[in-house]
């Protein structure tokens, strides 16, 4: 019987450390160099106007978590400018149709015209939305977000190899304590520590090597991103909204704010 838990603990430790790097090796081939940004022809957004230490406040939220982040970001940003109402069952009210730049603009095409709409459906509206799309574009194209071909990679690829890890370990006590009376229990153990360390030192390598994980934003991405409690933004950048970008909704001071986000499935 131990035999079969082990056969079960190598396959998943092989499988999952094959493809943590096959993640790696395919983010490092897709990831292009950054490139210069073309000189805009016409007036940056206000949007642009938001920015850290080289990026917008929306692509700080789109590097930090995605299309879904940057759609909270936007969400909040209009909430408190009294220009949407966001309620703590997860609905979104319009208050001023009016959006200053073309993600807000989107935001309120997603709501509709009935001008009112949950939350969870705003953020899928907004995923496919041109707008969101041309930043996660102009990330990439500038070598800090990772593409979508080799996305979920780094991040999913470091959770299998974990997952493997504990598996082996529930594999080795299962044997241990099936184990037949006289059995060497120690030549067992020696048998599933050669999975675990394989697991293990992988694992050890990618968080040396790639870490942190991120499904967003590549190590050049990471770099950009600035620390929550230096962030040096824009005088017309609330620090909440810098924080909420970088750490999601439920780092939000505002409860009521936080609720709406939640509630909606944030």
């Amino acid at each position: 019987m131990w035999l079969l838990f082990f056969l079960v603990a190598c396959s998943a430790a092989v499988l999952s450390c094959a493809l943590l790097c096959r993640a790696a090796v395919a983010a490092a081939r897709a990831t292009p160099g950054p490139a210069p940004r073309p000189a805009p022809e016409t007036a940056p957004d206000a949007a642009d106007a938001r920015r850290g230490p080289g990026l917008t406040l929306y692509e700080m939220a789109y590097l930090s978590g995605g299309p879904h982040r940057l759609a909270d970001v936007v969400l909040v940003l209009m909430a408190q400018q009294r220009r949407l109402l966001l309620a703590d069952t997860g609905w979104a009210t319009v208050v001023d149709p009016v959006g200053n730049d073309a993600v807000e603009r989107a935001a309120l095409t997603a709501i509709g015209p009935d001008g009112q709409r949950r939350i969870p459906a705003i953020r899928d509206a907004l995923v496919g939305d041109d707008a969101v799309r041309q930043v996660a574009d102009r990330l990439v194209t500038d070598g800090l977000a990772v593409p979508a071909a080799v996305r979920p990679g780094v991040g999913g690829a470091v959770r299998l190899v974990q997952g493997a890890a504990l598996l082996v370990l529930l594999s080795a006590a299962a044997s241990y304590w099936m184990a037949p009376v006289g059995t060497d229990t120690g030549l067992l153990v020696a048998w599933f520590s050669l999975p675990l360390i394989l697991t293990l030192g992988t694992w050890a390598v990618a968080r040396f090597e790639l870490h942190p994980y991120s499904d967003w934003a590549t190590t050049a991405g990471e770099r950009q991103l600035p620390g929550v409690g230096n962030s040096p933004a824009a005088p017309a950048t609330p620090a909440s909204l810098v924080t909420l970008a970088l750490r999601g909704p439920a780092a939000l001071s505002d409860p009521a704010l936080r609720a709406a986000l939640h509630s909606s499935g944030a």
